[in-house]
């Protein structure tokens, strides 16, 4: 088991590159199943979750390997459409295979997916949006057995534009007869990514970006070379730390139009934030001001996975801030851990206030969840003396090596076994 031992007080000063999306590389992994050519995926980041992922695509008989920043992916040797219940435990995002098999295997048998527990996410619109496309699926002592050796596409409509639903039902629909639309589907960045990778394949999507995504079937596809895009909660998270700890930093690859609910509440808190065409600048030279309410809401509102960084960012404001999490249930697991380090914040049900202190101090803290676990690491920069963040392995499902980023951005961090 590893911590992190972050000394706070001291201003951030540097530069980083932004890693590869985490929510843009598992997606585009489990599309891989589409072609049995190889395809090259540039700037992946090396993560927990895209571990697991690996290990589902060899368990299906795939290759995979690592060439430098590339993941090079080999699908021809599929040979199963199963996926074992510890694979799929390993993260939410293994639901997201199931589109995929079914449209290359016709058949697929998985159990329901693990992760952050984060409340109830359940995957209902995953499995109804598949059954309009053809697809049998009964449950049988939580294994999901699916049907579909033929799928025919037809206008599917979502109740809420749920993001892994709109990918599923993205890469379902490529091995489906006819034209699929799927409506008040999710406008997510990622999603646009996973298009442009369909698009690089041969495949004939369009409209992603929007509340329509139009695909037309049974398109040949084959492999190519792609670059993922860059993590826009990872930009999020180093913009917060710079918030939090003071300095002045830049963040390389780092795209706004993928951020700007963010920066503008980081302008509004009292940060310079300027963007250009090779990233994003952020300084920070004075005590944050409170913010209005921040309120989560799917793309292109403000990201239920940034709430828990901006909220350590603002913990010594001035004022008071209120914050309305409207996508998860238990979003707020972070909020004790914070406490322990001094933190001024109320809960009550999906509303948090925080109200600013003049000091926090370094504490033995816990990683709850992923961007709880990031929250915590943000906090303790802007903390006196040194914090303990253990149990890391969360922070590590979503971020390439925060230690070696915060520190290049010159934070007192250390990695410690």
């Amino acid at each position: 088991m590893t911590q992190l031992l972050i000394k706070g007080g001291g201003r951030l000063k540097g530069e980083v590159t932004v890693q590869g999306a985490k929510n843009s590389v598992l997606p585009i992994l489990a599309a891989t199943l589409l072609t049995k050519d190889e395809v090259e995926l540039r700037a992946c980041p090396r993560l927990r979750d895209v571990d697991a992922s690996i290990r589902i695509l060899r368990g299906l008989g795939c290759g995979a390997r690592w060439e430098g920043d590339s993941l090079i992916v080999s699908t021809s040797g599929l040979n199963a459409w199963g996926i074992s219940d510890i694979l799929m435990r390993e993260m939410r995002s293994s639901a997201i295979f199931l589109g995929a098999i079914l449209a290359r295997c016709g058949e697929a048998e998985l159990s329901y997916p693990g992760g952050c527990e984060l409340g109830p996410r359940p995957i209902d619109l995953h499995l109804s949006g598949l059954r309009d496309l053809g697809a049998e699926i009964r449950e049988s002592g939580g294994v999901l057995h699916c049907k579909a050796p033929r799928m025919e596409g037809r206008e599917v409509v979502l109740g809420i534009p749920s993001v892994g639903a709109t990918e599923n039902l993205m890469l379902a629909a490529c091995g489906a007869s006819g034209v699929t639309s799927i409506s008040n589907a999710a406008r997510e960045p990622e999603i646009v990514d996973l298009q442009n990778f369909l698009q690089a394949c041969g495949a004939r999507v369009s409209g992603a970006g929007t509340s329509t995504i139009t695909i037309e079937g049974k398109a040949p596809l084959h492999g190519c070379a792609y670059t993922v895009m860059p993590d826009r909660i990872v930009a999020a998270t180093y913009l917060c730390a710079c918030a939090a700890a003071g300095g002045e930093v830049f963040l390389r690859g780092a795209r706004e139009t993928h951020l700007s609910t963010v920066t503008a509440v980081l302008r509004e808190a009292g940060c310079t934030v300027s963007p250009d065409g090779a990233g994003i600048a952020c300084a920070c030279r004075e005590r944050l001001n409170a913010v209005r309410p921040v309120r989560t809401a799917p793309y292109p509102g403000f990201p239920t996975d940034a709430q828990a960084v901006l909220m350590a960012a603002l913990l010594r404001s001035r004022g008071a801030t209120v914050f309305e999490e409207n996508i998860f249930e238990n979003r707020y697991r972070h909020v004790d851990e914070l406490t322990r380090m001094g933190a001024g914040i109320r809960v009550s049900g999906r509303t948090a206030v925080v109200t600013g202190v003049e000091a926090l101090h370094g504490a033995p803290v816990y990683c709850t969840d992923l961007r709880g676990g990031a929250a915590l690491c943000v906090a303790a920069l802007a903390a006196e003396g040194t914090t303990q963040v253990r149990e890391t392995g969360h922070i590590d499902r979503g971020y390439e090596d925060i230690a070696r980023d915060l520190g290049a951005l010159g934070a007192d961090i250390a990695r410690e076994a």
